[in-house]
């Protein structure tokens, strides 16, 4: 019996030397790769070239209903691009015993796209799953009603989401952009088919790290797009689908995730772009429409999602996230050219930044959430002069951190969306951070697509879900 005990104790020794050795030799993190911003699942590059896509292919209507209501929710950060909602309607300050009245909840494919409301009817760019589909989906905004779908095939693989962008819309026309940059313009009150441009095929736009985020918009019945290609950006008539104007990418820049944005300054009309590579200042108007008026490489990240915020007297403001920070500019006039002079540059830690939303601009201040390498302000709420952005004034602390959700003022107040999608009312004041309330509205993961709100009732989304919140202060 000793003999066999003694086996066992050297079997175990034995077993302990080579498990040991085994573990002692094994690299653990052999096939760990470095993180780079963009580049977590990201599908292959050229992957599907060869897929056709029929733009706009079916279409599908369930029902006609004509609605009374007459708010507007026209595009992304609204129809004056500053994310502050004006219609004169009293709104609530406080859930109440009975919490959020929500009035319908939708699925949706994964993603963060985002609606748009036009006089009681909601458009979103959606992506279904099953039937591996873009589809601009139409829904009553009272109740949730799907109304009809347009869609067309086309093959987009997880990656943090699918459908990231909004619409942009007016009473004759609708144009979306699809994650892999099909555009497509479609009537909104019929949803017929009207054009479609594929940026990849047409333009040679590459695919940006996360699907494409740009977000359209509409000017004079005329889309503007920057497809980052063989042209930065184009023109597009929207009742003919021809391409009027185009902006030449002599130095490559490729496509961010940050939309245009329209400016004027020095009684000059211009669309300011955030490419991969630069930013730039386009001619809006006249016979030298389209040409560069200007451009800078001196803030150049790897990936751009906020777009830029245009403040007053010619300055602009762009942010980042992956530590790059932000940089405050000044456009100069140099005869009928301009010149861009840097303000401010700096880190996240050394003043006001922004990873994914861009902030939002009210009476000479500036609101903006921090982001995860803010330092001790990360994810929090913050405000500044629009004139100094590293001199924070305020944050909305350590108890009230909101991640990478999206903000919007109406009714002088926040509406403030965390990850988890919880939504706090707050006063939208320059003087401190003033909470009126919180609540979950509804449970879900990465709450990041922008929020809506017309005639009083809010659309917000989770990751995989879109809800209707009647936030009207008569209920």
């Amino acid at each position: 019996m000793k003999h066999f005990e003694r086996y066992i104790f050297i079997t175990l020794i034995l077993l302990g030397i080579v498990a040991f050795t085994v573990w002692f030799l094994k690299n653990p993190v052999k096939d760990f790769a470095v993180s780079v911003p963009g580049q977590d699942n990201r599908p292959a590059k050229g992957s599907d070239t060869n897929e056709v896509i029929n733009i706009g292919e079916k279409f599908i209507e369930y029902d006609k209903v004509v609605s009374g209501l007459t708010g507007k929710w026209t595009q992304f950060r609204g129809a004056d691009f500053d994310n502050i909602n004006k219609e004169n309607i009293k709104l609530i300050d406080k859930w109440g015993k009975d919490g959020p009245k929500i009035v319908w909840k939708v699925d949706l494919g994964e993603g963060h796209a985002a609606p748009v409301i036009y006089h009681g009817k909601v458009y979103l760019l959606d992506y279904d799953e099953i039937k591996k589909s873009d589809a601009l989906r139409c829904f009553l905004l009272e109740s949730g009603k799907e109304l009809w779908k347009r869609s067309y095939k086309v093959h987009v693989k997880r990656n943090h989401g699918m459908s990231r962008t909004v619409p942009a819309i007016t009473e004759k026309y609708i144009v979306t952009i699809g994650p892999r940059c099909q555009v497509m313009c479609s009537n909104p009150q019929t949803g017929d088919l009207l054009w479609g441009v594929d940026l990849v095929k047409d333009y040679k736009s590459e695919v940006p790290f996360w699907y494409t985020g740009q977000c359209p918009f509409i000017d004079n019945d005329i889309a503007v797009i920057a497809p980052s290609g063989s042209s930065l950006l184009i023109g597009i008539d929207c009742a003919t689908g021809k391409v009027v104007w185009q902006t030449p990418n002599p130095d490559g820049w490729k496509m961010s995730h940050s939309s245009v944005m329209p400016m004027s300054f020095g009684g000059k009309r211009m669309y300011v772009y955030a490419a991969i590579g630069g930013i730039v200042g386009v001619s809006a108007e006249g016979a030298d429409i389209g040409k560069i008026l200007w451009k800078t490489t001196a803030f150049a990240p790897s990936v751009v999602a906020p777009s830029p915020l245009i403040l007053d007297n010619g300055k602009i403001l762009i942010t980042a996230g992956y530590g790059a920070g932000s940089m405050l500019f000044q456009l100069v006039q140099n005869g009928g050219a301009f010149d861009v002079k840097v303000i401010q540059k700096y880190r996240p830690v050394e003043g006001l930044a922004s990873e994914q939303q861009t902030p939002i601009l009210m009476n000479g201040y500036i609101f903006c959430i921090q982001p995860k390498d803010a330092g001790g302000a990360r994810n929090q709420l913050i405000c500044c002069k629009a004139d100094d952005c590293k001199n924070i004034l305020w944050t909305s602390g350590k108890t009230d951190r909101f991640g990478l959700g999206p903000y919007i003022i109406a009714d002088g107040k926040f509406f403030i969306l965390n990850d988890d999608g919880a939504l706090t009312i707050a006063k939208a004041t320059a003087s401190g951070w003033v909470q009126l309330d919180k609540a979950l509205v509804i449970e879900g993961q990465d709450s990041w697509g922008p929020i809506a709100i017309a005639d009083g009732y809010l659309l917000m989304r989770t990751s995989k879900q879109m809800v209707c919140i009647d936030v009207r202060e008569k209920r």
